[in-house]
């Protein structure tokens, strides 16, 4: 692939070119004109650079807190991966944009499937209408070059029925259950015309809020949702207010909730073992899982405690609402989640600390219903912090 060795030719040139003390600015050209992305580069500094060895680059994997209880303590957390396998995954990212612009006709979604690190090697998979495969991939080779990829046609999407057996929820013993009125991720909530998981605490910076977060899609599927309520409900049949809906976002299918009362979320996925959460992946940190072969998990409230592989990362879905959603991430099995899990977040052990807690990879809110694929899907977190400066 041409542009992959112009990109480590680059790469390998990049030390050279730094200078310790180098201004920011300085900084941040010189790392974007050997090949790195704009919002990487920023994310990085000299000193990243100067301490890799030779045919290996920095990436930022994740963002942490640095002290658990503030939510504006969040640092870099960095990893040193071949230049080789940055380089052929950048341009799998690049390309992949490229395809989701094109206006292909019947295009239904694709996704980046990163190679291990050892083969520097990535696949954008396409998946399109069944009677539209033949010209997609006349397409495909003129977009894509020598990028690895492939095609996979899906047949009548909207005509598919789901035939799911039916699982009972889990929710909450009772009020005592809930210590100091802090509620975790996972557990199941009552929105307006639904249940649904809730996530672990979602933050924003800049106006210093902390809100409980959902599924959108369990408040309907059209108009404003602002001012909806979203409860928690017991085993008892009893349930109590946590807030209304402050923030809509139906594209990415999340809604924020401003606690009204006496409730507050907390930054913890409640299960068989409680975990606390430390922070998010990044975009690379995803690939760097999935190159590595580590697996993700979930815990919600049908279905419980699962786990699964990355299927796929950057992932565009056309498959539901009137507009694609990007920034997904695919992993898992579609057996491992049911109506009601929607909202749960998939998450993976801090690689730097396991035993402190775990950060969050994306939400889960659909899974594939048609044969021949089998994930669930949702934003990304690092999408949800691209576009609206959120954190878990």
């Amino acid at each position: 692939m041409s542009g992959k060795k112009t990109i480590v030719q680059r790469l390998a040139t990049l030390r050279e070119r730094l200078e310790s003390g180098m201004d920011r600015r300085e900084f941040l050209r010189t790392a974007v004109n050997a090949g790195y992305a704009v919002g990487m580069a920023q994310l990085l500094g000299v000193d990243d650079f100067l301490a890799v060895d030779d045919g290996t680059v920095p990436i930022v994997t994740a963002l942490v807190r640095s002290d658990p209880d503030d939510p504006r303590s969040i640092e870099e957390r960095t990893t040193t991966v071949p230049a080789e396998w940055y380089a052929t995954v950048s341009k799998a990212f690049e390309l992949h944009d490229s395809i989701a612009q094109a206006s292909i006709t019947g295009y239904l979604g694709s996704a980046v499937v990163p190679g291990d690190h050892r083969s520097g090697e990535a696949t954008i998979s396409v998946n399109v209408s069944v009677e539209d495969l033949g010209r997609t991939r006349a397409v495909l080779e003129r977009i894509l070059g020598d990028v690895a990829y492939n095609v996979e046609s899906i047949e009548e999407v909207e005509e598919l029925d789901e035939d799911r057996e039916r699982i009972d929820p889990t929710f909450i013993s009772d009020v005592g259950d809930v210590d100091d009125y802090r509620v975790p991720g996972g557990v199941g909530c009552q929105a307006e015309i639904g249940m649904a998981t809730l996530t672990p605490a979602l933050y924003h910076p800049q106006n210093d809020q902390t809100f409980f977060a959902t599924a959108r899609h369990a408040y309907g599927k059209s108009g404003d949702v602002r001012g909806g309520e979203l409860a928690l409900p017991f085993e008892d049949g009893t349930q109590v207010d946590l807030g209304r809906v402050r923030h809509d976002h139906p594209v990415e299918d999340i809604v924020a909730v401003e606690p009204t009362g006496e409730y507050l979320p907390d930054s913890a996925v409640e299960g068989s073992v409680s975990e606390r959460v430390r922070g998010q992946f990044t975009r690379f940190g995803l690939a760097d899982l999935a190159a590595r072969g580590e697996p993700l998990q979930k815990v919600s409230a049908l279905t419980g405690h699962t786990t699964g592989d990355i299927e796929g990362i950057d992932a565009i879905t056309c498959l539901t609402g009137d507009v694609c959603r990007r920034g997904q991430l695919r992993w898992g099995n579609e057996e491992d989640m049911a109506d009601g899990d929607s909202g749960s977040v998939s998450y993976h052990p801090d690689p730097d600390a396991p035993e402190e807690g775990v950060l969050v990879a994306g939400l889960n809110n659909a899974r594939t219903w048609w044969p021949g694929q089998s994930y669930i899907w949702g934003t990304a977190a690092y999408q949800l912090t691209e576009q609206y400066g959120y954190h878990f």
